[in-house]
């Protein structure tokens, strides 16, 4: 545990290294970037040896003042949150290096450079939180360093809404948080949390811990319909900031579920049966929103809600298997999830970096304006298809592993142990297509990105810095290995599940066993192989000329005339019209010669631009409709006001 405390101060010591960056200083902002580069890999070590010896990974100490414990305890459960956590800051410190230069912006790259080693390291001490105290108190530094980071371009007002939209809805998750704890009572906030299976979960009091818990952490990992700050909050925020949120911040929720989970023995089975149906409705309708997008950032904000979707799926099947137990289900289920957290914080973060590489080199993040970028910036283009294949669950990238175990965890509902689940089945389709979906989004977006011919004027578009490919390709590399060889996280993924299992459950079946991962592995080899060699087998033998993209027949195609993100998402857009909303906005050519011609499409949120803002704007106009009656200017009506109280209360009490 000294190592993993170590870490987290070199983290810190980065953060504070930060304000002598504000005049520009390269010196101290390299000492700021050492020690939190050197932080993030000891990090990464002490997590490693904390696995390899368990009895050590606890640390505990009198906390003066408060008549409590300062309790961090490092388990198999934390670990896979830790792991993706401290790579993923390290990266995205590296990267941001290059993408917001302490020459270019001192003043915000020094906030930026305090604000995110902070929100790492709260990361760090959340997940190893050992009681309420210490949770919360990581918890609250966390959202508010998040809002900090979000708010770094707080003199545009996009970003200013953003950030007090995430403030209410991470306080709003907080009072959830801190009714939790009441009810869990005074030793889990001072001294240490319950321990694994010592609750019973079949009491009323069980019944409302899950729903405070749910609704808390949901606001937090972003389940529909929880996710209203998600779309804006990724959009506004700094790119590297995006990753972190996206590949970790919001797994926080997810941490805080399955740890809770881990409280109760008798576990009732609408809990799972909750979980999947919200995995089920997250994960589709992330992807649809995803889909109709022309932001390609706030695109990549709706996939985390789809994501979050599967992980849920994966977490109600182990809750069922818990439930009817079911211990091929409980294995199999809780490793996909889990393995999907560590995946998606991986690839995520990975989009996030490069998209992040293509505003940094274009200037804007609409999808419509770009075009025709894989000729200069080819690195960039390879690391944005290596997260896309991965997000798509396709192999031989990671995104494939978690979501087939998880698929197999369902598949276990239809075994004869398991009669009475047959319908978990019907989650495997929500999977799939969820899978095919995201498939569609991506050739979008990489096509409509990287392909083609440039829409617009965007200057000389560059390759980015080698810091930003290097915090790239670190991800990369780390999406391919587990994706070739996900044995290697099989160790991780059972001493999580052991961690999470009542020792009175029935003991966990091995993971290689109900998923062998040597096929993966031999079958991503021979993908490379195959993929190779027709790569050689077709490459030509003969440089061609540059010729423009085929304009359909158009002897001067415009380039605007190339597909939108509009018309390459009509069909689905209109499919699911009913429900996504789409409003449209047209100019139709008029006369022989028209002047004029617009079409464009604008898709809201449902859940907060067609529900909460309209019920705000009509409670708003209620309240200034009611301030203006009862505030005449007239004192002595305002005088009346209280007396009147005073005699409605005497009336009460008596």
């Amino acid at each position: 545990m000294t190592l993993f405390v170590t870490a987290i101060c070199l983290i810190l010591v980065s953060a504070f290294l930060a304000p002598c960056t504000r005049k520009g200083s390269t010196f101290w902002d390299t000492c700021s970037l050492a020690c939190g580069l050197g932080g993030t890999l000891l990090g990464l070590v002490a997590t490693l040896v904390a696995l390899a010896h368990p009895d050590g990974a606890v640390l505990s100490h009198p906390w003066p003042g408060v008549g409590g414990l300062f309790v961090l305890r490092l388990d198999g459960l934390s670990a896979v949150f830790l792991l993706p956590a401290f790579l993923i800051c390290g990266a995205g410190l590296l990267y941001g290096s290059g993408y917001w230069p302490c020459q270019d912006k001192p003043a915000s790259s020094a906030w930026l450079r305090f604000f995110y080693p902070l929100l790492g390291a709260a990361i760090g001490i959340l997940l190893t939180a050992g009681n309420g105290l210490v949770f919360l108190f990581a918890w609250e530094t966390m959202a508010l360093c998040g809002y900090f980071l979000i708010v770094t371009e707080r003199d545009q007002e996009e970003v200013q809404q953003a950030g007090f939209l995430y403030l209410a809805a991470t306080h709003t998750a907080t009072l959830a948080l801190f009714a939790l704890f009441a009810l869990l009572g005074d030793h889990a906030v001072l001294n240490t949390l319950p321990a694994v299976g010592s609750l019973d979960g079949t009491t009323p009091l069980a019944a409302a811990l899950f729903l405070l818990a749910l609704f808390g952490f949901g606001f937090k990992a972003g389940i529909m319909p929880l996710h209203i700050w998600l779309p804006k909050a990724h959009a506004a925020a700094p790119s590297h900031v995006s990753a972190l949120l996206s590949g970790v911040m919001i797994k926080m929720g997810i941490y805080g579920l399955v740890r809770t989970a881990s409280f109760f023995h008798g576990i009732p089975n609408w809990w799972g049966w909750t979980i999947l149906v919200l995995g089920m409705l997250s994960s589709i309708l992330g992807v649809v929103f995803a889909i109709a997008q022309h932001d390609i950032k706030r695109l990549l904000a709706y996939h985390s809600v789809e994501n979050i979707g599967i992980i849920l799926l994966g977490l109600g099947v182990a809750l069922l298997g818990r439930s009817y137990g079911v211990a091929a289900m409980v294995v199999l289920g809780l490793a996909g999830a889990l393995l999907h957290v560590i995946n998606h914080g991986l690839f995520k973060a990975l989009l996030f970096l490069s998209a992040g590489s293509v505003i940094h080199a274009t200037g804007t993040r609409e999808l419509n304006r770009y075009g025709g970028l894989l000729r200069p910036m080819p690195l960039t283009g390879l690391c944005f298809l290596g997260g896309a294949i991965a997000i798509c669950g396709l192999p031989p990238l990671n995104g494939f592993v978690s979501e087939w175990l998880i698929y197999l965890g369902l598949f276990q509902g239809s075994q004869p142990l398991a009669a009475s689940l047959p319908s978990v089945l019907l989650a495997a389709p929500a999977l799939a297509l969820t899978g095919g979906l995201a498939l569609l989004c991506f050739a979008k977006v990489f096509g409509l990105t990287f392909l083609g011919t440039p829409r617009s004027e965007l200057g000389a578009a560059h390759e980015a810095p080698r810091t930003m490919l290097i915090g790239m390709g670190v991800l990369l590399a780390a999406c391919l290995a587990i994706g070739l060889l996900p044995r290697m996280v099989y160790p991780l993924l059972r001493a999580a599940t052991l961690a999470w299992l009542p020792t009175a459950a029935p003991p966990a079946i091995a993971l290689a066993a109900l998923a062998p991962a040597g096929l993966i592995t031999l079958a991503a080899l021979l993908l490379l192989l195959l993929l190779g060699f027709f790569t050689l087998k077709l490459r030509p033998r003969q440089a061609f000329p540059s010729v423009p993209t085929w304009g359909c027949g158009y002897a001067r195609p415009l380039p605007r005339a190339q597909y939108t993100a509009s018309s390459f998402a009509e069909l689905i857009t209109g499919l699911f019209g009913w429900f996504l909303r789409p409003q449209t906005q047209e100019v139709k050519p008029q006369g022989e010669f028209p002047v004029q011609a617009r079409f464009a499409t604008h898709t809201p949120d449902l859940v907060l631009d067609l529900g909460i803002t309209p019920f705000c704007s009509l409670l708003a106009t209620a309240a200034a409709w009611l301030r203006h009656r009862l505030q005449h200017g007239i004192v002595g009506l305002y005088l009346l006001y209280p007396a009147l109280t005073l005699c409605i209360l005497l009336i009460l009490a008596l």
